[in-house]
C-alpha cells in the first residue's frame, strides 16, 4: 500500500507536491513548490542498547542529542546506519519520514514528536525525497497510531 492509499484509508486530507530529489532542509527550501506548513526535519536515532526512535522536529529547531537522550529516558544517541535505516524503515537517507513507520512491521521503531508541531500542518515526505505531503499534525498521529507505534511527545 502507497502512503497516499493508506492517508485515503484512512480518510486523512494531505495536499501533495512533487519537485527534484531533496536531501537537506536548506535544499528543500529551494527546490520545494510553496505548500501549506511547516518544513519538519527528521532524526533516525538509535541507543547504545539499540533501540531506534524516530525524531521529527521543526526544520530550523537545534538537537542535542545528549539532552535528547536525558529526556527521554534512555542511553546515549547515535544516528542510525543507512542500513538501518533502509532494512527497518524501507527508506534511503534523504527521505527519512515519520509516515515510514508503515514499513516498520516489527514496530521496532518509537516515534518522537516535538510538541511545536502541535496543531499545526506539518510537511512531510511521502518514503521519497521527491515529493512534499502537507498534513495536519492530529493526522499524522492517526497514521502512527494505525501503525500500532509508540508515539512520545516532548
Amino acid at each position: 500500500m502507497t502512503i497516499e492509499e493508506k492517508l485515503n484509508k484512512l480518510n486523512i486530507n494531505y495536499e501533495k507536491v512533487e519537485h527534484p530529489a531533496v536531501y537537506t532542509v536548506e535544499e528543500s527550501k529551494e527546490k520545494v513548490p510553496k505548500i501549506e506548513g511547516i518544513g519538519c526535519k527528521n532524526l533516525f536515532l538509535k541507543t547504545q542498547k539499540k533501540e531506534l526512535f524516530l525524531y521529527t522536529l521543526c526544520e530550523d529547531k537545534q538537537v542535542n542529542l545528549k539532552n535528547l537522550s536525558e529526556e527521554l529516558q534512555v542511553t546515549r544517541f547515535h544516528f542510525a546506519s543507512s542500513e538501518t535505516l533502509e532494512s527497518v524503515l524501507g527508506v534511503i537517507p534523504g527521505s527519512v519520514t515519520p509516515l515510514a513507520i508503515m514499513n516498520d512491521t516489527e514496530n521496532r521503531v518509537t516515534v518522537v514528536l516535538d510538541k511545536e508541531l502541535q496543531g499545526k500542518k506539518i510537511l512531510v515526505h511521502p518514503n521519497r525525497n521527491t515529493a512534499t505531503i502537507s498534513i495536519q499534525y492530529e493526522d499524522l498521529i492517526k497514521f502512527i497510531e494505525s501503525e500500532h507505534h509508540k508515539i512520545i511527545e516532548i
